[in-house]
């Protein structure tokens, strides 16, 4: 029904016009994202580790065993463990946090996203941040971490470690170890030597592919984590020390 004098074909909704102003909308949306996203979050007084990995594997396969006790040692170090909350080498590291911390002085967090196949975070998490997005998933884990280890994995896993390699590239993550554990990733590396490096013709910069670091083992991650955390716990401490005001002898009175 239309009000009197009004024609019913002016009161038909516009679809192109709807289309136009839902699609600006969405381009300010984006704009106030990308200017939040720009913000430093402040330092943190702890050192955390985010450990990407498949979700397929089950407790007692070698592999889980091998990131539990990844976890284990980066927990004994002081090291928070960040994972994507779900079962497998997700669950894995984050039972190892828990094994490696029995004072409970570090933390396991986990950042599950709503799947069907994954409706909880694993048994093992002590914080639970839950995402719709894979974009604000992504994002969450970046802001989070100090370092970041990749185990194997597979589509999921070769998302994150190729969207931390990228911010890595372009220098929005820096001064971050990023470190690739197993021969599927030195073989990732090798692909893209061979497919992205050619003379005249690069398809990328060669130095961005000495970005990743790859480990045999996860004695030689540990190591890297180790010496990067003595590294950004020394800055902290001169740091700190610089803030300090300076004693001024007290006048006689």
């Amino acid at each position: 029904m239309t009000r009197k004098g009004q024609s019913a074909s002016s009161s038909k909704v516009d679809p192109d016009a709807t289309f136009k102003i839902v699609e600006a909308s969405l381009r300010d949306l984006w704009r106030v994202v990308d200017d939040l996203s720009r913000i430093r979050a402040p330092s943190s007084r702890f050192y955390r580790v985010t450990i990407f990995g498949s979700a397929r594997m089950q407790p007692g396969e070698r592999l889980y065993n091998e990131v539990r006790d990844l976890a284990s040692q980066l927990a004994a170090l002081g090291c928070d463990i960040v994972t994507g909350g779900g079962p497998g080498l997700m669950q894995a590291a984050n039972e190892g946090e828990q094994v490696g911390d029995p004072d409970n002085r570090t933390r396991s967090f986990g950042l599950p996203i709503e799947l069907p196949h994954e409706e909880a975070a694993n048994p093992f998490v002590e914080r639970v941040y839950k995402h719709r997005t894979f974009f604000t998933r992504l994002h969450h884990f970046v802001r989070l971490s100090d370092a970041f280890i990749v185990v194997r994995g597979g589509i999921g896993t070769s998302l994150e470690a190729l969207m931390v390699w990228q911010l890595c590239q372009v220098r929005h993550v820096y001064d971050k170890p990023f470190i690739l554990v197993g021969e599927m990733w030195k073989d990732l590396v090798q692909w893209a030597r061979n497919h992205m490096i050619h003379p005249g013709r690069n398809l990328a910069d060669p130095q961005d592919l000495s970005i990743p670091f790859c480990a045999a083992t996860i004695e030689e991650a540990v190591a890297r984590i180790r010496d990067h955390k003595a590294q950004v716990d020394g800055a902290g401490k001169r740091k700190s020390r610089s803030r300090r005001p300076s004693r001024r002898p007290q006048s006689g009175g």
